[in-house]
Parts: C-alpha cells; structure tokens; sequence
C-alpha cells in the first residue's frame, strides 16, 4: 500500500496543478492569471484593456475618463491600472470567467466585459459609463485590499457603494430612489444583513425585478449616510472596512449609532417623507 501511495500521490499533485495552470490559463479562474494568451493588451493612462483576438473594441479613451473621478471621489488611488477583459463570443466569456452577469468585478481588482453588455450599449440600451463605473468602483475596493479582506467587505454595502457613485438608480432593471422608496412604503424590504444568506432568500420582496430592487435599496441607504452625515464620514467607513472586518463596532465608532438602528431610522424616514409629502 505504501508504494502504490508514492506513485499516486505524486500522479494527484500534478494532475491538480495541470488542472490549475489549465483554469488560469484557458478556464475559470483566467482573472487571476499573471499571463494573458490570446488577447492584445491596449494599455491607457489609468487601465489596462485586453481585446481577444477576434473582438472588437476601441473605445479606450472613454474607458480611461472613468477612472479618475472614482479615485477623486474616494481619496484612494488603484495600486495597480484595473485590468478590464472583452471577449469575441459567449462560449469565450463563460469558459474564462465565472461570471454570468453583464459585467463583473474579481477580487484582484479585474474586471470582464460580456460581449452582448458591449452589443446593447452600443443600441443604447445600456450605459457603458454607468455599468463600467459600477464595477470599476468594485475594483478600487478590491485592490485596496488582500484577497481574503476582499472577501470580507460586506457585500450589500460594495453594491450600494457601486450603485450610489455610478448613479445607476432608475437606469435598466434598478428602480428611481422615488420609486425604490415607494416600495419600500408598500413593505418591502431586505435588511443588509440578510443579503445573500438562506434567511434572505425566503423574505418575499413584491416588486418587479428583486435584485433591482435590492441593489437600489442598498443605494439608498448609501446615499441617507451621505445626506445625513456627510461624505467624510462615509469615506472613513469605507477606508476603516477595507481593513477590518467587523462592520458593526466600525459603523457604531463612525457614526456614533447602531447599525440596526439606523436602519430602523431610515425605514421611518422614508415613512415620514411619504406622509408629509
């Protein structure tokens, strides 16, 4: 048994970096890949733009004017340029990328583009500056931090974060902060820590489209922080959550209040503001 062990085990080890270096090269896992086959790199000022071969993109001068006004609004630079990925075809996209929305930020801060997100923003029925801004401020989160931080920062408030600054709300599937507000009137209602948990999947949400909502729901508690307490303080949130994890003694330091509290004072808020409208 011991000698069929020193040749098994040695057979597993490299089959398993063979399956590794096959996902970063041409699978899955082809984001964090150090080395980038198949695609020209279009390097900008501010990012660095891999076209596959057999795509089509030239839009880099607009992609460029996205990056600096997230680094202003943050007080954060990129430690690197973000690495944005546009692939000729669906088969591509899904093979290279665990992606299956239209856009998608990793946690190393890249970024991949599918090919029909470009086909509807070149009709008009999406904005490239919207989306792309959207994730691009994921990116800067992102590579703020390690990879396993990255995996920390809680995930309502990177969407809402992403939301408020693109100004997505009342664009494509998200509802206007009015009507996202309206809904919430009508009682409905996802609690930012239940976001992605069983718990929050089984809360009933009757609005059009439920990730739309959530996402426009969580800007809107971005931008009642903002309103009410300032940019400033907003932004020492962020900074102080890129490096520690525990979000509610950092909310409670910050803002002087209990998370579970604001929340429950936003939900009135946006009471008050129907009634006395």
């Amino acid at each position: 048994m011991k000698n069929k062990l020193k040749y098994i085990i040695p057979i597993v080890v490299f089959v398993i970096i063979i399956f590794a270096i096959y996902s970063l090269l041409f699978g899955k896992l082809f984001p964090y890949s150090p080395v980038i086959i198949g695609f020209s790199a279009n390097e900008t000022t501010n990012a660095v733009i891999y076209i596959q071969n057999g795509a089509k993109f030239n839009d880099f001068d607009k992609v460029n004017s996205f990056i600096p006004p997230i680094e202003e609004f943050f007080n954060l630079r990129y430690r690197d340029k973000p690495r944005i990925f546009i692939f000729k075809d669906k088969q591509n996209y899904f093979q290279r990328s665990m992606a299956k929305a239209r856009f998608c930020s990793f946690y190393n801060g890249d970024i991949v583009i599918a090919p029909w997100a470009l086909e509807e923003a070149n009709r008009g029925e999406l904005s490239l500056e919207i989306y792309l801004t959207h994730e691009l401020t994921h990116s800067l989160i992102h590579q703020q931090s390690n990879l396993i931080m990255a995996t920390k920062f809680p995930k309502w408030l990177h969407e809402g974060t992403a939301m408020y600054f693109a100004n997505q709300m009342g664009t494509t599937l998200y509802p206007s902060k009015q009507d996202t507000y309206q809904y919430i009137r009508n009682g409905n209602f996802l609690h930012p820590k239940y976001y992605q948990t069983k718990q929050g999947k089984r809360i009933k949400l009757y609005t059009e489209n439920r990730i739309g909502f959530i996402y426009s729901e969580f800007a809107c508690i971005v931008d009642a922080l903002i309103d009410q307490y300032g940019k400033d303080k907003f932004i020492l949130y962020i900074k102080t959550l890129i490096k520690n994890k525990n979000h509610d003694r950092i909310f409670k330091n910050v803002y002087g209040i209990e998370f579970n509290v604001f929340i429950e004072n936003f939900k009135k808020i946006v009471v008050t503001k129907n009634t006395t409208a």
